[in-house]
């Protein structure tokens, strides 16, 4: 991916943004195509998923068949080439030793962030998503209804490419005519999950994913997404011609050479790059953003990680879009006169409401399933059927002692062996070896289901972070420090995931693979886990109890934005990517906006 030397850097930019992913990548792109001279800093270093991505090998390939490693959690083959629950030189501390109160923090330093490796799931936030403490006095609502994002959910979905389709079910809105992509075909896991679960109400339709299906059409599309900018289109139709579509050969977490899925280095940033309006440093961790006298954003400070130097560029707008806890800590670690606190921290609130999603899961035995003759099911490279939420009214007159939802991923059959193809069949067929090994790995191989649980969390006083008042990072730059509690809302959520597994493998005359958690507490993820952490920064229709306002701009420092989930005042059930991107685009709509009139 073409980049600039920090030396190159232009005088001022219109806009400075960090940060790459979907936040970084979304802004950029959008200001980029309107005109706007952007400089975009990432934190890690240059990542060109064409030239990198595995597409074709094994696990058989791999070292240790590609299992999990301390430095590869996800696997040999997964995108992130430098990263994860734990960065070297790059610390985070937590205030409690409590197993249960610690916080998981993922961190992807390179080009494009958690894009290049995240699940692709694209969820809308339904109506209720936005306005929660309305509904059940839990919360914060948005100053924001879903009306106000619907127009960026169409144009996301358009631009990224998701597949899925409509269903009209409850707070799981549909996408018009034009925006999505067909669903592949369940396979045969999904089919059987599907029809066993209608005995239990559970609603298996299409997951929605940033894959796609079929190739784009450049001819309709860009006039759909830009209407009004001819060289936008133009640009947006020759990166589209440069997608494919899935061959269904490559797990999508390993990222994509061919540009099927979603990733910000192979959708945002190329036609962003190809404006020339974008200019892009990598290697360029943000320390701090530079105020004027006035009380205005100047710049940004930065530490060129290749030489260890300290370098300012200038900008008329700064937009943080690092992820939440990294937003959050140049925040807290921009100091000075006018804010002593932190910045944009009048209100106290950066860095209080941190979220993350329930997670719980359970794998069952089907043998139903066993010796199922080979067949292709490799798939788009994750899930094709999930259940949404679907107890809203249950919910809503108190019967589930919980207040939030959540919706289903699972699956299974014969994919790829890994490490641990025949490890567990002991438990089945209490040992073996040798030729009856072999017969009893080809028996059950295929025939396992997992299940797992992606609910919403509400926010809580315990749940925030803040700046350690003696770890740094191996820059000087002060640390995170992260506390963080479960309400009794989320564990009792997480039970109830644990007893809805149970009974669908049972009524898929099942058995689960251990033994369900009555105890939420036990069965609950730690936080950060599933990698959804959003929140420090919330937004809000008051300055004393929020800090952005629903344009994602903070309301101390009028030109200074916050385009990834440190606004998010909810984390709904649904996962926050999608509505990371569609926020991030109507912030950058109002930035323009606001250029353009010279108030910023």
């Amino acid at each position: 991916m073409p980049q600039i030397d920090p030396d190159k850097a232009q005088a001022q930019y219109d806009v400075i943004v960090v940060g790459s992913g979907a936040a970084g990548g979304q802004t950029a792109y959008t200001c980029a195509l309107e005109g706007a001279k952007v400089l975009m800093l990432e934190a890690g270093r240059n990542y060109d998923p064409e030239k990198e991505t595995p597409m074709f090998q094994t696990n058989a390939d791999a070292p240790l068949r590609g299992t999990s490693t301390p430095d590869k959690p996800f696997g040999f083959y997964d995108a992130t080439i430098d990263g994860g629950w734990q960065v070297p030189g790059e610390p985070y501390t937590s205030a409690s030793s409590e197993p249960e109160r610690k916080f998981w923090w993922w961190r992807s330093r390179m080009l494009g962030g958690r894009t290049n490796h995240w699940g692709r799931i694209s969820l809308r936030n339904g109506p209720y998503d936005f306005k929660p403490r309305s509904r059940d006095g839990l919360g914060f609502d948005w100053p924001l209804n879903y009306e106000d994002v619907a127009p960026y959910y169409d144009k996301v979905e358009m631009l990224i490419g998701v597949y899925g389709d409509n269903h009209g079910l409850e707070n799981t809105p549909d996408s018009p005519r034009g925006c999505l992509q067909p669903p592949p075909a369940f396979r045969a896991a999904e089919r059987f999950g599907q029809h066993h679960g209608k005995k239990l109400g559970l609603p298996v339709i299409p997951i929605h994913r940033a894959v796609l299906t079929e190739k784009q059409d450049p001819a309709v599309l860009p006039a759909k997404i830009h209407p009004g900018n001819p060289r936008a289109q133009r640009l947006l139709a020759d990166s589209m011609r440069a997608r494919q579509a899935c061959f269904w050969a490559t797990p999508c977490g390993r990222g994509c050479s061919i540009k099927a899925n979603y990733q910000s280095t192979t959708v945002h940033l190329p036609p962003a790059l190809a404006s020339g309006n974008l200019d892009l440093i990598s290697d360029a961790m943000a320390r701090e953003v530079t105020i004027g006298p006035d009380g205005r954003a100047t710049g940004v400070v930065f530490i060129d990680r290749r030489t260890g130097k300290e370098r300012v560029v200038k900008g008329k707008v700064v937009v943080l879009a690092a992820s939440s806890g990294e937003t959050v800590r140049i925040l807290l670690n921009s100091k000075s006169t006018l804010f002593p606190q932190g910045l944009a921290n009048s209100s106290g609130l950066v860095g209080k409401y941190i979220m993350d999603t329930v997670g719980a899961s359970l794998g069952g035995q089907i043998p139903a399933m066993e010796n199922l003759p080979p067949h292709n099911e490799d798939g788009a490279g994750g899930n094709h059927a999930y259940v949404p939420w679907w107890l809203y009214q249950e919910q809503l007159a108190g019967k589930l002692g919980f207040a939030r939802g959540y919706h289903i991923e699972f699956g299974g059959g014969r994919q790829m062996p890994g490490f641990g193809t025949g490890a567990g069949l002991e438990n089945i067929t209490r040992g073996s070896y040798g030729r009856k090994f072999k017969e009893e790995a080809r028996r059950y191989y295929g025939s396992f289901m997992w299940f797992a649980g992606r609910g919403e969390m509400i926010p809580n006083d315990d749940s925030f972070c803040d700046l350690d008042p003696v770890v740094k990072d191996k820059w000087g730059i002060p640390a995170l420090r992260f506390h963080w509690k479960w309400s009794e809302h989320e564990t009792r959520q997480a039970a109830h995931m644990q007893r809805t597994f149970a009974d669908w493998i049972t009524a898929m005359g099942g058995k689960p693979r251990s033994q369900p958690l009555a105890d939420g507490a036990k069965a609950i993820e730690p936080g950060g886990k599933i990698i959804h952490e959003v929140g420090g920064a919330i937004m809000g229709s008051d300055p004393r109890k929020s800090v952005t306002n629903q344009w994602c701009q903070t309301w101390d420092v009028k030109n200074l934005f916050l385009t990834d989930g440190a606004p998010f005042c909810s984390n709904a059930d649904k996962n926050p990517t999608l509505t990371i991107m569609a926020l991030a685009w109507r912030a950058s709509d109002y930035l323009l906006a606001g250029l353009k009139k010279g108030d910023l």
